[in-house]
């Protein structure tokens, strides 16, 4: 069983590659074009999603925002660039499928108070405290 699962990890790309070159060149466009130009967008895709991770993840310990719905949207898109990062047109299919499926849409998260999940005392205690600030 796991020369099968091997046989068929290091056939996908061999079978894609061979596929590419076919399209390329039936439709005359060079081979290292269409290679380089998914590779670079598969950079770009990750490089921007690692950006718009950090965002995200700050957002939702705020209470701005879902944890599951911005990790499922981080994860798609590091998942597609990883696709467009491979070689191949098929990958590149799969990685432009992937972006283009609407997954997070339907009701929207509202967002929540910042003092969500946060302990809050018991009985009648006050919310504030007062005080007074002098500086010495």
């Amino acid at each position: 069983m796991r020369f099968v699962v091997l046989a068929i990890l290091l056939a996908f790309p061999a079978a894609d590659l061979y596929v590419t070159a076919r399209i390329a060149r039936w439709s005359g466009i060079p081979l290292w074009l269409w290679l380089g130009c998914a590779f670079v967008a598969g950079l770009l895709l990750l490089r921007n999603e690692r950006m718009a991770f950090r965002t995200r993840t700050v957002a939702a310990l705020h209470g701005e925002q879902s944890l599951l719905r911005g990790l499922l949207d981080s994860g798609r898109k590091v998942l597609a660039g990883f696709l467009l990062i491979l070689p191949g047109l098929v990958s590149d299919l799969a990685a432009l499928t992937l972006l283009a499926l609407p997954l997070n849409v339907g009701r929207p998260i509202g967002p929540q108070a910042a003092s969500a999940g946060r302990w809050r005392p018991q009985g009648g205690g006050a919310e504030t405290i007062d005080g007074d600030f002098r500086r010495e």
